[in-house]
């Protein structure tokens, strides 16, 4: 009944099983349990798992693990040996923030704690940052990208997701990207931090496929201040697919508010199911490599009948699977009525990370 669902893809030289797979998603859970979490999900059936927030840089948080250094790739090489075995591909999102460190430690001396005040602080820090940053440490990072990448390699991803939201996405934005350098004005010079990512780790590592993290920026009315706009979408991607990109996940721009990116149940703008699939559709005229649709998606018919119609090629789903870890075994089985559906509260999942209260679902 799911046929085209249930039907195998081929991203670069990595064959997936099937259509579905598990989105990048932060946790804040431990080791074991982030483990166990996505072995349950694999278990049903998910053809890939994203490894969300696979920083470049060693992190000052003692549960962030990083690929920078050897004991974050035996820590990584776990999580992925665990997923393979319960029968899925694993992805590493790697990203790098946009948050000025410096401005972080100086916001960490002043004893502030509130986490709005903080964050409030930091996002205020993004434009500078960005449109200040050395063009050494720009370098510094490209290369920090390459290393990671081999070091996901090493750890034995089968894919890398380049994020390119965060401080790509702040790069490639015109509201954030001021600079008056090669890095900044044109839409071109905007793409040159994102484009040259791409190909220091292309010329390095040519067998493992490259997914990109497009964020698209929404106006009238506006959500989201990184990433690109409509009007530059079809210039990021056929220079990215030109360099070697394999495929696109296309999602909102981050530098909203938290329920925009992630929106809840009764969300003024993105109310329905699919919330995100129309910027997918701006990436599927201008590409035919795979492109990954996001956004509230949960019901197996509309699943189906969005890839039926080629508005996209595969989805990623993640409170959906945490509210129903078995939810693709269950389609397999035709028993979509046993589907837990999620509610899109955010309480124990999006939430549960600003409150650093215990990560998981209501339903769960």
């Amino acid at each position: 009944m799911y046929c085209n669902l249930l039907k195998s893809i081929k991203i670069g030289n990595l064959e997936l099983k099937n259509r579905v797979s598990f989105a990048p998603t932060s946790m804040g859970l431990n080791l074991e349990e982030r483990i166990d979490k996505f072995c349950k999900i694999a278990k049903s059936g998910v053809a890939l798992i994203t490894i969300g927030d696979v920083s470049v840089r060693s992190s000052f948080h003692k549960m962030a693990l990083s690929l920078s250094n050897e004991d974050g790739i035996r820590e990584y090489k776990k999580i992925v040996d665990a997923i393979h075995d319960s029968g899925a591909k694993v992805s590493a999102q790697i990203f790098c923030s946009d948050y000025d460190m410096n401005l972080i430690r100086n916001t960490m001396k002043l004893g502030i704690t509130s986490h709005d005040e903080i964050k409030k602080i930091m996002d205020d820090g993004v434009k500078d940052y960005v449109t200040n940053m050395p063009k050494e440490e720009i370098k510094n990072i490209i290369e920090m990208f390459r290393v990671t990448t081999l070091n996901a390699k090493k750890a034995g991803f089968d894919m890398i997701q380049i994020h390119g939201d965060r401080l790509i996405g702040s790069f490639s934005s015109s509201i954030y990207n001021s600079r008056i350098d090669e890095y900044g004005g044109s839409c071109d010079n905007r793409s040159r931090f994102a484009s040259e990512i791409i190909s220091s780790i292309r010329n390095d590592i040519k067998d493992i496929p490259i997914d990109y993290k497009l964020a698209v920026r929404q106006e009238n009315p506006h959500y989201g201040n990184a990433g690109v706009l409509f009007c530059e979408v079809e210039h990021f991607v056929k220079k990215f697919e030109s360099l070697g990109v394999n495929s696109f996940h296309v999602t909102l721009a981050n530098h909203s508010k938290l329920e925009d990116t992630i929106p809840v149940n009764n969300h003024p703008y993105f109310k329905d199911e699919g919330c995100f699939l129309y910027l997918a559709d701006e990436v599927k005229k201008h590409t035919i490599l795979p492109v990954c649709g996001v956004g509230k998606l949960s019901s197996p018919d509309f699943i189906e009948n969005v890839i039926s119609n080629n508005r996209v090629d595969m989805v990623a789903m993640s409170r959906q699977l945490l509210a129903d870890s078995d939810w693709l075994q269950k389609v397999r089985e035709g028993r979509v009525d046993d589907i837990k559906k999620c509610c899109y509260c955010n309480k124990k999942c999006a939430d549960a990370l600003q409150t650093h209260s215990q990560f998981g679902c209501i339903l769960d």
